[in-house]
């Protein structure tokens, strides 16, 4: 049984995967601006304050904050608080165990496909290739660095640079349950993607099993923006119509946000699956139908 810090607890990852440790015996701490529970204690990047009794006999701290990508448009001043979001909240927690030399056993991160940059090719994108030259790979490095900080003190480092994650209710899916289901753009965009519990089950193995690195988190079954809609339309049995929603009446709507939308590249999972994570949810089809 270990002892885990969450932050982001209350978001959808954070949720299940807070579920998911507690039933195997292991004790959750959530760190909160607004703590409501008697297993959430006070954060305050703002004011650099964290609850120091959450701290005390900790053994991981899994890193979920940060302000959603998708959700307001990307002006400058959102763009900051995207980075400011993970990167700060990360520094807060390096400072704060090591003022209060907490011997953690590791230091685990959620990261973002976006790593790779915004773009679509054929290219399959693995741990090693180099970070893409705009704001989605200029927000994971930056984010990928803070948590790094955590290894200078010897402390073993886990990234998980996840793609969509598929949950029954909230998230991207839930968005994208249209009445009339249609791709995106071109639709030959790709959408890496992984279902809720094999993340959260990725988390687990990386307190349980001592998992360090960098890793992709998703599924090792590629499918373009045309080919999800197909599936997904078949699954919540709804029209599916082939003609897609323009690229530019998303970047009217969302402005530079709407690259998220209608770019993205095949992401290899081959990685975490050869450090022993077999993925419940290897296709679309299985994952769909289990939400």
């Amino acid at each position: 049984m270990a002892k885990i810090i969450i932050t982001g607890g209350t978001g959808l990852v954070g949720k299940r995967l807070s579920k998911l440790l507690i039933d195997k015996k292991h004790e959750v701490v959530i760190l909160s601006r607004t703590p409501k529970h008697k297993n959430e204690f006070k954060w305050d990047v703002s004011s650099n304050y964290i609850d120091e009794k959450a701290l005390l006999n900790t053994d991981y701290i899994i890193h979920l904050a940060g302000a959603g990508i998708a959700d307001k448009r990307w002006t400058k001043e959102r763009k900051q608080v995207i980075i400011d979001s993970r990167v700060k909240t990360a520094n807060l927690l390096f400072d704060k165990t090591a003022a209060l030399n907490i011997p953690l056993k590791g230091f685990i991160s959620a990261s973002g496909v976006g790593y790779y940059g915004a773009i679509t090719s054929n290219l399959i994108f693995t741990e090693t290739d180099k970070v893409g030259a705009d704001f989605l790979g200029d927000v994971c490095q930056k984010w990928e660095n803070a948590a790094h900080q955590f290894s200078t003190k010897k402390i073993p480092v886990t990234i998980l640079r996840t793609g969509i994650v598929l949950a029954d209710k909230g998230g991207a899916l839930e968005k994208m349950k249209t009445p009339i289901v249609s791709p995106l753009g071109s639709g030959k965009q790709f959408l890496p993607w992984i279902h809720l519990d094999d993340l959260c089950g990725i988390y687990i193995k990386a307190v349980e099993d001592n998992l360090s690195g960098i890793f992709n988190a998703v599924a090792p079954e590629h499918h373009t923006s045309k080919s999800f809609s197909k599936a997904l339309a078949k699954s919540i049995r709804k029209p599916y119509l082939g003609i897609g929603v323009p690229g530019i009446l998303l970047k009217l709507i969302f402005g530079e946000m709407a690259i998220i939308l209608l770019e993205g590249s095949k992401i290899s999972a081959k990685k975490i699956e050869k450090n022993g994570y077999s993925l419940r949810f290897k296709t679309l089809k299985k994952a769909l139908y289990n939400l």
